[in-house]
């Protein structure tokens, strides 16, 4: 006679299937870290272009001003999220990738590839709004 007991739920993510989210994001971190280079380049070229003369130069230093600041806060997001992604390599390590901070339940794969470096699932994001 066959076993008729329900298969439990896995806990974790396999290692070929953790492998598979390690090599999505260690591909994200090449792609953010080429746009953080890119973003600092911009920066680092926009502050020596700082010899306005005239009649406009009060209006252009205002809007270089805010074009350094919205890159500045680009960059800031960029570097969060390079450091999520690493955060996201070590629970990889420790073989805890995958699971819902919040519900300690399996966080669906189609939104770990959507969204790599989640601690949530969708259950427990839309319970927290």
């Amino acid at each position: 006679m066959e076993n008729l007991v329900p298969k439990a739920a896995p806990t974790r993510y396999s290692d070929t299937e953790l492998g598979e989210f390690k090599q999505l994001i260690l591909s994200k971190m090449d792609i953010a870290q080429q746009e953080y280079k890119d973003l600092m380049a911009t920066l680092d070229g926009s502050l020596s272009n700082d010899d306005n003369s005239g009649a406009y130069a009060t209006l252009e230093d205002g809007a270089a001003t805010l074009e350094k600041e919205t890159v500045y806060q680009m960059a800031a997001r960029q570097k969060k999220f390079m450091e999520q992604l690493e955060a996201a390599l070590v629970r990889i390590g420790n073989k805890t990738y995958g699971i819902c901070r919040a519900t300690g339940k399996l966080i669906r794969k189609e939104r770990l590839m959507a969204v790599p470096h989640t601690t949530l699932s969708m259950e427990a994001k839309l319970s927290q709004n």
